[in-house]
C-alpha cells in the first residue's frame, strides 16, 4: 500500500501535522514560511496539495496565522493567538509531561447547575473540563488533580453565579485512590498509550518517506494524546502504567529523528524573516 493510499489516523489530519510542524520550525523564529515549501514537506507525509492549502486558509481565518506577499509568493506566520496555541502544546510534551510525580495531593473541583434550557451550554462547560483535565465525580462535580486556571477557559461561557471553583484534599473515608477511579477512566487512558507503543515500538513504525515525516507524525501523535491525558498523580496509578513507557519511548524517537528532520525542513522550507 502506498503512503497516500494509507487510512489517516485522527493524529495526522492535517491540520494537527499543521500544528506540529508551526510548533517546531516556525515557533520563536519571528519569520513566516512559503505556502508552496509547506506543500513540499507535507507531500512526504502523503498529504495533498489541495489539501494543505485548505487547512492554511482555514486556520488564517481562524486568526491562527497571516499572510505576507513577497512578489507572487504567499508566506504564512503566526498570530499572538497562534502562539499561545503552539506554546500551550510545547508545555504539554517538554514540560507537563505525561507522568505526574509532582503531585501536592490537592484537588481542584468545579461545580455548576444549569437550567434545562442551557443545554448548549452545559455541553460546551463539559467539553471545555474534559479539555482541561477533569474528570466527572458526580452529578455536576468535576474534578482535576493539582490547582488548575480554569478561569480563562469558563469566562466565554458568561456562566456567573451558576459554577463554583475550589481547592480541596480528601479527608477520610475519601481517599484519593477513590477519587481517581470514579472520576476518570483509566482503562481507557492505558488503552492510548499502548495503542501508541503498538505504533512507535517497532522496528518499522508509522510509514513514512523520511526522518522529516516521521518526527511530524511521532509529534503529533504524541500532542494529541498527551492532551487527552488528565495527568493523574503517579502514585494513585499501577506500576505498570503505559504512559511511563511510552513517554521514554517518545522522547528517544524525537531525538533520533530531529537533527535529520531539521536538516531535511532546512532544504526545503523558503522562510521570510518578519521585522517589527
Amino acid at each position: 500500500m502506498e503512503l497516500e493510499d494509507q487510512p489517516l489516523l485522527p493524529s495526522q489530519r492535517p491540520q494537527s501535522l499543521m500544528f506540529s510542524f508551526l510548533g517546531i520550525y516556525v515557533l520563536g523564529r519571528d519569520i513566516a514560511v512559503y505556502s508552496g515549501s509547506v506543500i513540499d514537506v507535507f507531500a512526504r507525509l502523503g498529504v495533498s496539495e489541495e489539501a494543505v492549502r485548505s487547512t492554511l486558509t482555514r486556520m488564517a481565518k481562524r486568526d491562527l496565522l497571516t499572510r505576507h506577499r513577497q512578489g507572487k509568493k504567499v508566506y504564512f506566520g503566526l498570530t499572538p493567538h497562534a502562539v499561545d496555541v503552539l506554546d500551550d502544546g510545547r508545555r504539554r510534551v517538554w514540560e507537563t509531561g505525561a507522568v505526574n510525580r509532582g503531585w501536592d495531593g490537592t484537588w481542584t473541583l468545579v461545580g455548576f447547575s444549569l437550567p434545562g434550557s442551557e443545554r448548549s451550554t452545559r455541553h460546551d462547560l463539559r467539553s471545555q473540563l474534559i479539555w482541561a483535565g477533569f474528570g466527572l465525580l458526580q452529578g455536576g462535580l468535576w474534578i482535576a488533580p493539582g490547582t488548575k486556571d480554569i478561569e480563562a477557559t469558563l469566562a466565554p461561557l458568561g456562566l456567573g453565579d451558576n459554577v463554583t471553583v475550589l481547592q480541596a484534599r480528601a479527608l477520610k473515608p475519601t481517599e484519593s485512590a477513590d477519587l481517581v477511579r470514579r472520576a476518570f477512566d483509566t482503562d481507557q487512558i492505558a488503552a492510548r498509550y499502548r495503542a501508541f507503543l503498538d505504533r512507535w515500538d517497532t522496528p518499522h513504525p508509522l510509514p513514512a518517506a523520511d526522518d522529516l515525516a516521521r518526527q511530524l507524525l511521532l509529534h503529533t501523535d504524541w500532542l494529541q494524546l498527551v492532551r487527552q491525558d488528565p495527568h493523574l498523580p503517579a502514585e494513585h496509578l499501577p506500576a505498570d502504567w503505559p504512559a511511563i513507557r511510552a513517554e521514554t519511548l517518545f522522547h528517544s524517537l524525537a531525538h533520533r529523528y530531529g537533527p535529520t528532520a531539521a536538516k531535511l525542513a532546512e532544504s526545503i522550507l523558503d522562510e521570510l524573516p518578519l521585522r517589527p
